[in-house]
C-alpha cells in the first residue's frame, strides 16, 4: 500500500557521468509515435483518409481522441496548438462544427466493434462550459458507439475546474481525469503564468472524488524557469499527498521558434542538463519512495493501476497520448491538430482552427496531413516501442514475428555499439537492454532504431 504521509530518508543523488549528460542534451523524438508526426506530408483531400478508413474490420475496437484548442488562459510554457478565448461565443461555434466534424467520421465508418477509449485533451477541454461538454460526451459515445467499460478521460486544467464542471464531467460518464499540476512552488507558478495553489488543486481532487470519481492522474513537470531539485522534490511530495493514481514527470521542451510565447521564459532562468538531470532525479526518488512503480520513461503508477499492471505483463503500449494500456490499432482523430491511426496510415487534421472549420463545413474530413507507412515502418515502431516500454526488446524475434529476416535491422547495433560502452544499454545476440538507472535516457536507444533521423536536420525536444 502506499503511505503519502510517511517520509522514508532519501538515497543521496547518484553523480552522472558526462558521458550520459552529453547524452541528454541531445535533441530527439519522444517516440509516441513512428515515423514521427514530423514526417507527414500535405494531403491533398480526404480520399485517402476515407479509403483507410474503409479498412476498418467489424473486430477492432477503436481510441477516438478529441481536441479542444482553447484554454482561458496561456501558459508560458505550453506546447500545444490552443489560443485564449475572451467570448464563449468563439468556443460555441467550434463547438457546433466539432459535433458536425464527428457526424462525418461516423458516417465515413465501416463497422467495427466499438470504442474503447475515448480521450479528450486540448488546450483545455474544461474550457467547454459543462453543458456542452456533457453534450459532446453523449455526441461521441453515439457516434463511435462506447463501449459500457470503456475509459473516457480528460485532460483538465486545474486552476480553473469549476465545482460544475466536474459534476456535469463524471456524471456524462468521465472516469479518469489528468490535471495539470506541474508544480506547486509559487515563485516557479509565477515565471510561467500558471497560478493554481496547493489549496486550490487539493480542494479540486475532493470534489471530483466526491463526485464519483473512479482513476486520477497527476502530470509534474522539470526544467521550468526557476526550479531546482528542492522545489522540485517539495512539489513532488505535495502530489503524493493528494494520493493520485498515476504521476507523469515531463521535461519542459524550451521552442519558442515553434511555440512564440516561450519567449516570456528567460533562458536564463532554465537549468543545464545537470540541473534538468537532478531535477528529474528528486521527483523520481520522492514517488520511488512513496511506492509507485517506474512505467517506462516518465510514468508513474501505483503498484494495482492498470497502467502498473499492463507493464509488469508486457502489454504496454505508447502513442499520442504517451504510455498507455489501450491496445486498439484504430485511433479517429477529432477536432483541429488531432492525430490519427488507422489501414496503413496516419493522418492530421488541419491545425488552425479556421482551416479545420471550412473543410468541416464543406463536408470533408478535415484531414490535413498524412504519412503511409511501410512494412519496414511498422517493423521499426515495433522495435521502438517495445524499448521504450519495455526497457528491453529481442530485435531478431519481432523481425521474425512480422515475416522479416532475423537480421533485418542488425545495421542499426552500430548505434547501439556506440553507446553501450556508456553504459546506456547492453546487447547480448539480438537483445538490447535498457539499464534501469539508464531509463531517462532510453529515447537515445530508440534513436538507433529509426531511420528518420539520417534525413534533414529537425528539431526535437531534449533527451531530459
Amino acid at each position: 500500500m502506499l503511505d503519502s504521509t510517511a517520509v522514508a530518508p532519501k538515497a543521496a543523488r547518484p553523480s552522472v557521468p558526462s558521458s550520459w549528460l552529453a547524452q541528454a542534451g541531445r535533441t530527439l523524438p519522444r517516440y509516441t509515435s513512428y515515423p514521427t508526426a514530423l514526417a507527414f506530408t500535405a494531403a491533398e483531400d480526404d480520399a485517402e483518409a476515407r479509403s483507410w478508413l474503409a479498412q476498418i474490420r467489424p473486430d477492432q475496437t477503436l481510441s477516438v481522441y478529441t481536441h479542444v484548442p482553447f484554454c482561458k488562459r496561456l501558459c508560458w510554457y505550453c506546447g500545444c496548438h490552443t489560443s485564449v478565448f475572451h467570448e464563449y461565443d468563439r468556443v460555441r461555434t467550434f463547438f457546433e462544427t466539432l459535433k458536425r466534424e464527428i457526424e462525418l467520421w461516423a458516417a465515413a465508418m465501416p463497422a467495427h466493434a466499438g470504442t474503447q477509449h475515448l480521450h479528450f485533451g486540448g488546450g483545455s477541454p474544461n474550457a467547454l462550459a459543462p453543458a456542452d461538454f456533457a453534450e459532446l460526451v453523449a455526441v461521441l459515445g453515439r457516434a463511435f458507439r462506447l463501449r459500457p467499460d470503456a475509459e473516457v478521460a480528460a485532460e483538465l486544467d486545474p486552476g480553473l475546474l469549476t465545482h460544475e464542471f466536474i459534476d456535469a464531467a463524471v456524471a456524462a460518464g468521465v472516469n479518469r481525469v489528468s490535471l495539470g499540476v506541474q508544480t506547486f512552488d509559487p515563485d516557479v507558478q509565477q515565471k510561467v503564468n500558471r497560478i493554481q495553489p496547493f489549496e486550490q488543486v487539493a480542494s479540486v481532487v475532493a470534489r471530483l472524488r466526491d463526485a464519483g470519481l473512479a482513476a486520477l492522474n497527476f502530470d509534474l513537470m522539470y526544467g521550468l524557469p526557476g526550479q531546482t531539485p528542492e522545489n522540485v522534490a517539495a512539489s513532488t511530495r505535495d502530489a503524493i499527498s493528494l494520493a493520485p493514481d498515476r504521476v507523469a514527470v515531463f521535461g519542459y521542451a524550451h521552442v519558442p521558434w515553434m511555440k512564440k510565447h516561450q519567449v516570456m521564459i528567460r533562458e536564463e532562468d532554465l537549468a543545464d542538463a545537470q540541473g534538468r538531470w537532478d531535477q528529474a532525479e528528486a521527483a523520481d526518488q520522492e514517488l520511488v519512495a512513496a511506492g509507485y512503480v517506474r512505467i517506462g520513461l516518465d510514468h508513474y503508477a501505483r503498484p494495482g493501476d492498470p497502467l502498473a499492471v499492463a507493464a509488469a505483463s508486457g502489454r504496454l503500449r505508447r502513442n499520442f497520448q504517451g504510455y498507455t494500456d489501450d491496445p486498439a490499432a484504430v485511433m479517429i482523430p477529432v477536432g483541429p491538430s488531432s492525430i490519427g491511426r488507422f489501414g496503413p496510415g496516419f493522418v492530421q487534421n488541419a491545425i488552425a482552427t479556421d482551416t479545420w472549420g471550412r473543410a468541416v463545413e464543406a463536408g470533408h474530413l478535415p484531414v490535413a496531413r498524412r504519412l503511409p507507412v511501410t512494412e519496414e515502418d511498422e517493423l521499426r515502431a515495433a522495435v521502438i516501442e517495445r524499448v521504450m516500454c519495455d526497457l528491453r526488446v529481442d530485435v531478431g524475434a519481432v523481425c521474425t514475428d512480422r515475416g522479416f529476416a532475423p537480421d533485418a535491422l542488425d545495421s542499426c547495433f552500430a548505434g547501439i555499439a556506440e553507446l553501450e560502452p556508456l553504459g546506456l544499454c547492453r546487447l547480448r545476440g539480438r537483445v538490447v537492454e535498457v539499464p534501469a538507472a539508464a531509463a531517462r535516457l532510453v529515447r537515445t536507444v530508440a534513436a538507433c532504431f529509426d531511420a528518420q533521423l539520417a534525413g534533414p536536420a529537425r528539431r526535437h525536444a531534449q533527451a531530459v
